[in-house]
């Protein structure tokens, strides 16, 4: 695009009076090359090559819209995190403005030790590269679940931690949408790290005028606030989403939960908070009423991040017990539903038959006898018998191991209808390929992204970068599409878990 001349290039020398017309304004002297903006330019600043700046190295991780690099700084030898953008993926205009404000906010909020520190964005004709401090740590849960030894106080510090970002946010204007395990990293791997927000592609400043109301619906399913769900929220929506990582980091299970998305939406605006199941009985009362107070349904009467650090629990009255490690447990299983062997067997379970899918809840209902919404082995055993199954005994114990994936000595549903996938294609390879047939809907003899993504938006099992994620982990020869030898591998790689992010 053309610069707007600035107001010096308008200013003229009085007209000579023996002239009749005033004399034409000259245009604007033209810029130096290097100075001239580019048409595709989005910062609006000169393109410049960060490899003059930056040796980058290995690639860190991948993501929607482009891939981040370990980077150090030639100047000085200091490293950091550089996320390179494809400006040919930012399609629309909308894309780009996202794309700038999120620049624009991790900018505004750096310099909080608890927010990835922002060192400069850079631009050339291909690429938006922004460059931000490196976390060496991995990501919040991760950490968590490795630590294997899990208390309320250092619940209590993690928390405070995270409800400091949203101090940080509200106080400067910004309202964060999107907080979630996955969008906090370890500043290191030291016991003592400090975790530290890194996602904001979601957030925005808050507008002018208290009484601005906000009417999309954006956040992931676990984490989003009832007045998301109702398209008429304010900032009271950070402090719900930080309650829910509370609820996970204490007890391993979010506290709203069901088989998809419409269910956990149903359950975040009617359900009451389990604080019976264990470990909820042997965790304080204190910590109890944090978590009630954050997970208050209506915003006006909810706690403020200001009062949530002012809470007794998280200013030290937090006990140094540690949680049952049977939680670390449970925080896996919860960890695993996200990845994509469970989703592509959901997915798969559903896309074989309506009637199969019938018969794997009904087998589920009439083996579990006492309707405590759990199988124990001797239910197992009894129900395979009487459904006809020729199991022997050996393979029952093999399958209630497989299936008990918490080792609590019982199969919950989705537990149990993640087992009975596996015997299905592990039994018969007709079922693989009339799944592979219903994702490849043209007969090509691949799965494309678009077929996938019909087929998993069809059921709300994900977004456009869990797609993406899908066809990188699958697709081995890198062609991208899923032939049916690899849709194959992945379905018969057992129960190995490659995280894939559901949300």
């Amino acid at each position: 695009y053309q610069p707007k001349p600035s107001t010096e290039s308008y200013q003229t020398q009085p007209s000579p009076p023996a002239l009749p017309f005033p004399k034409p304004i000259p245009p604007p002297p033209p810029q130096p090359e290097a100075q001239r903006p580019e048409p595709n330019n989005i910062f609006g600043k000169p393109f410049e090559n960060i490899k003059s700046k930056y040796a980058v190295g290995r690639e860190l991780g991948r993501g929607q819209f482009g891939v981040t690099y370990l980077c150090t700084e030639i100047a000085s030898g200091q490293q950091y995190a550089c996320k390179s953008i494809l400006k040919r993926k930012l399609v629309t205009k909308n894309d780009k403005d996202d794309m700038k404000r999120e620049v624009h906010i991790m900018e505004h909020l750096s310099g909080q030790p608890n927010i990835v520190a922002f060192k400069g964005v850079y631009e050339d004709r291909q690429s938006v590269h922004v460059v931000m401090e490196l976390c060496r740590g991995g990501e919040l849960f991760d950490s968590i679940i490795a630590h294997g030894h899990y208390s309320e106080r250092a619940a209590a510090d993690l928390c405070r931690q995270i409800v400091n970002v949203v101090h940080h946010c509200h106080f400067m204007g910004v309202i964060h949408r999107d907080l979630k395990p996955e969008n906090f990293l370890l500043s290191s791997k030291d016991d003592k790290a400090m975790i530290k927000a890194t996602d904001f592609g979601l957030s925005v400043f808050i507008e002018e005028g208290a009484c601005k109301v906000y009417r999309d619906i954006v956040g992931s399913a676990y984490y989003v606030a009832p007045e998301v769900l109702k398209r008429s929220y304010g900032k009271e929506i950070d402090v719900w989403s930080a309650g829910v990582i509370l609820y996970i980091l204490l007890s391993g299970v979010p506290p709203f939960w069901a088989e998809n998305e419409k269910g956990i939406f149903n359950a975040i605006l009617n359900d009451d908070i389990d604080f019976d199941t264990k470990p909820w009985p042997s965790i304080s009362s204190s910590a109890k009423d944090l978590v009630r107070k954050m997970l208050t349904r209506n915003p006006k009467t909810r706690i403020t991040s200001a009062q949530v650090l002012e809470h007794p629990w998280i200013k030290g009255q937090a006990s140094d017990k540690p949680i049952d490690s049977a939680v670390l447990s449970r925080m896996k299983q919860f960890r695993a539903m996200n990845k994509l062997k469970k989703l592509a067997l959901k997915v798969i379970a559903q896309s074989l038959s309506e009637d199969e899918i019938k018969g794997l809840k009904a087998m589920f209902a009439n083996m579990d006898t006492d309707n405590s919404g759990t199988i124990t082995y001797e239910e197992l055993k009894t129900g395979l018998a009487r459904l006809g199954s020729k199991l022997s005994e050996a393979e029952v114990k093999q399958l209630m191991e497989a299936a008990d994936v918490d080792g609590n000595g019982t199969i919950d549903y989705i537990e149990f209808i993640t087992a009975t996938m596996h015997r299905h294609r592990l039994e018969r390879d007709e079922h693989l390929f009339g799944a592979f047939q219903f994702f490849d809907t043209d007969n090509s003899g691949y799965i494309t992204r678009d077929e996938l993504e019909t087929a998993m938006k069809k059921y709300g099992m994900g977004d456009e970068a869990t797609i993406r994620e899908i066809i990188s982990e699958v697709d081995t020869d890198n062609d991208g599409r899923i032939n049916y030898e690899e849709f194959c591998t992945m379905m018969r790689s057992g129960t190995t878990q490659q995280p894939v992010k559901l949300f």
